[in-house]
């Protein structure tokens, strides 16, 4: 992605806590970038940190992949980190941006706004085709993660009943995305905040 590709975003004024998920390809570091630029705060991704595990093992991305086939501590590790973010800006009072297939169940209740993105199979494998992995290790990684959340922690990665927001990214701009997750910012009111479905924390 080029700074071309980020859309140029308005400036609000927030306090939320927001997560955004989905899958690859789906738009989520655009959308990111774009909230980053309009609430003057920073992000934080769930692929960053799996780099950053790579890079500490001294592996690569594909074999750090594989390895959480082999082991459950490497999706842990990545959970504990991002849980620890979550809690910390959860609880700052200040806005930011947590990025990541779990952000939403790894903040709880401690997220403002709950965003998931998606877009077909074929949009998303197009919008990926310059990164690391290719078309099949996407699909297979979907499905094991998949697998791997239901196991370790129960979770229904395709249950997005408790997400604020689902929107279907080939249907829109990244700049008309962009502008309805501002506008539902904007329109929040933590004092009428009677429709957000509460979720508990679980075991790491």
């Amino acid at each position: 992605m080029t700074d071309d590709d980020v859309p140029t975003a308005r400036s609000v004024d927030s306090d939320l806590f927001i997560t955004v998920s989905g899958p690859p390809g789906c738009g989520a570091t655009t959308l990111c970038e774009g909230l980053s630029a309009a609430l003057d705060c920073g992000y934080v991704s769930g692929g960053d940190i799996f780099r950053d595990l790579a890079d500490e093992r001294d592996v690569s991305l594909s074999q750090l992949i594989a390895k959480t086939d082999e082991t459950d501590e490497i999706d842990r590790a990545l959970d504990r980190r991002l849980r620890t973010i979550a809690e910390k800006w959860g609880a700052s009072s200040k806005p930011f941006v947590l990025e990541s297939r779990l952000a939403g169940w790894l903040a709880g209740n401690r997220a403002d706004l709950r965003i998931w993105l998606d877009a077909p199979d074929e949009v998303r494998v197009d919008r990926t085709r310059d990164r690391e992995e290719m078309e099949a290790e996407m699909r297979v990684r979907e499905v094991s993660e998949a697998g791997r959340y239901k196991s370790y922690y129960d979770i229904d990665i395709s249950d997005q009943s408790f997400y604020d927001l689902s929107i279907n990214t080939a249907r829109w701009s990244p700049e008309a995305t962009l502008e309805m997750v501002l506008t539902a910012i904007e329109e929040y009111d933590p004092e009428v905040d009677e429709g957000a479905f509460p979720t508990d924390d679980f075991e790491l």
